[in-house]
């Protein structure tokens, strides 16, 4: 795919990341759904990247294991770097042909190491198990190894439930510990809430004086969250705003280099390429990058690189408009169709009491039809919502209309009175909206390929500061702000360890 900033293979979609970061370069393994029926196995694929825009396919990574494998599908896991310079990696692995004693499909955890750079990988069956006591065989899943800086063991975090409780509270993180990265130990819970269903893809990572759980759960949501703590061994606390992003973009996980901290995870796609689709299991890779607040919380916004693939702003409405409406809506478009690919920062300063302002994306040219970020300073939010939307019947009332926006396509942001800036991210069907340069929204814009821009006031009054728009600048014509990337052969070429 030529989105940059974004990846997602020719023939298939991104599932869960693995990110891991070595010399400066991001290798981003990933589960390779290609949604082909009969299924033929789920591998691991690897992509390269330096500049977290120009993403480089090497293929397949780590191999399903093939129809009467245990491994037969490669799900998600994580990697670690000895003392001797070996990667390596603990996975999933899954044959919906293989049984647990519950009567579901078993799920293993599984290792496999390389000693040349993670170009292959040797995969060591003598190494795999299952759920220990009191946790259920089918869910036993997406490893995440780390080295104890206290103890020196490494430590397992274990997507787990519970074999009894209430049904949707029995998700835990189970641990295992080990001293060589061969023979694993059941240990206490990491964590257990008995909150959710299940806490995927969890991680741990230490940022300062700060401790980060993050997990991604589908229970009452379907989104990625983190927790906080002054210790690796709790109490883990909840901050205000837990999530990274909304429901469109799951399974983050996370890799550090010179001090930031990069998420990738997937903005999902949807069934028929259609707005009222329903949301499916994997989809294309995208970045956010964390910020830690004085307090410890974390905010999100799109990477400064993904930023610097678009040229310079000019303003596509009158710095200065007054949009004033206090009993009413007022909308100003811009005078012409907008690219497929652009970037627009709308810079408001909302008075107090106002109900709603924001931006219309591929409107038309009365404003009436398009696609809608809806700031609420009443409730504190930011909405996504299109016009039209879906038809229940042939009368006029017959229309989503008692839907106030899109299911789960919403953020929390403060919007008191004053200055707020709103970005707008878009790349062909791809979205990643951004309050403040702190909460992001991403999203798929499949049913209007092409439109205006604009702005909007409801019930208030909005002054627009600035309203500038950058088309993709063509990577051809692309200046020195574009980070440049070694050639992927020396990435490849790391030496074998004596």
């Amino acid at each position: 795919m030529s989105q940059r900033g974004f990846h997602r293979p020719s023939d298939a979609w991104v599932g869960d990341v693995i990110p891991w970061q070595e010399d400066g370069a991001f290798h981003l393994l990933y589960l390779h759904e290609s949604r082909r029926v009969p299924k033929t196995g789920m591998p691991w694929h690897r992509v390269i990247t330096e500049n977290l825009v120009d993403f480089h396919e090497t293929g397949e990574s780590l191999p399903s294991g093939g129809a009467d494998a245990a491994d037969f599908n490669v799900y998600t896991g994580s990697i670690v770097l000895d003392d001797d310079g070996v990667h390596h990696v603990f996975y999933t692995g899954q044959n919906p042909d293989r049984r647990g004693t519950d009567g579901q499909p078993l799920q293993l955890v599984m290792h496999a190491t390389s000693s040349d750079g993670m170009r292959s990988w040797d995969k060591l069956p003598a190494d795999t198990f299952g759920a220990t006591a009191g946790y259920e065989t089918a869910d036993w899943r997406d490893p995440f190894v780390f080295r104890d800086p206290d103890s020196g063991l490494w430590r397992m975090l274990i997507t787990a439930r519970h074999s009894d409780g209430p049904e949707r509270r029995r998700g835990v993180i189970a641990q295992c510990t080990s001293p060589d990265l061969s023979s694993w130990e059941a240990a206490e819970p990491f964590w257990d809430p008995r909150r959710y269903i299940a806490h995927e893809c969890p991680e741990v990572f230490q940022w300062g004086e700060w401790w980060y759980l993050v997990y991604s759960e589908f229970s009452e949501s379907f989104t990625t969250r983190y927790r906080m703590s002054r210790s690796l061994d709790g109490p883990w606390l909840t901050p205000d705003h837990d999530t990274l992003d909304g429901r469109a973009y799951y399974a983050a996980k996370s890799a550090e280099r010179d001090g930031r901290r990069l998420f990738f995870g997937w903005i999902a796609s949807r069934e028929g390429a259609h707005d009222a689709g329903a949301w499916q299991w994997a989809g294309t890779m995208a970045v956010l990058e964390a910020e830690q607040r004085v307090d410890g919380t974390l905010s999100f916004h799109p990477a400064a690189e993904l930023r610097e693939t678009f040229a310079a702003g000019t303003d596509a409405l009158p710095p200065g408009t007054v949009l004033d409406a206090p009993d009413g809506y007022v909308a100003v478009v811009s005078p012409a169709d907008v690219p497929s690919s652009f970037r627009l920062v709308a810079r408001f300063d909302i008075s107090e009491h106002t109900g709603e302002c924001g931006v219309l994306v591929r409107a038309s040219d009365d404003g009436d039809t398009g696609y809608v970020f809806r700031l609420e300073p009443r409730r504190d939010r930011l909405v996504f919502d299109r016009w039209p939307r879906t038809r229940t019947g042939t009368e006029q009332w017959q229309i989503s209309g008692d839907v106030p926006h899109a299911v789960e396509l919403e953020r929390h942001c403060d919007l008191a009175p004053g200055i707020h800036e709103l970005e707008v991210i878009i790349d062909g069907d791809l979205c990643v909206a951004t309050v403040d340069d702190a909460v992001v929204l991403s999203t798929r814009l499949y049913d209007l390929p092409s439109g205006r821009v604009g702005a909007f006031t409801g019930e208030g009054s909005t002054t627009v500061e600035a309203f500038t728009l950058a088309p993709r600048v063509d990577l051809e014509d692309a200046d020195d702000r574009v980070i440049r990337e070694r050639p992927l052969r020396e990435l490849l070429t790391v030496p074998v360890p004596s």
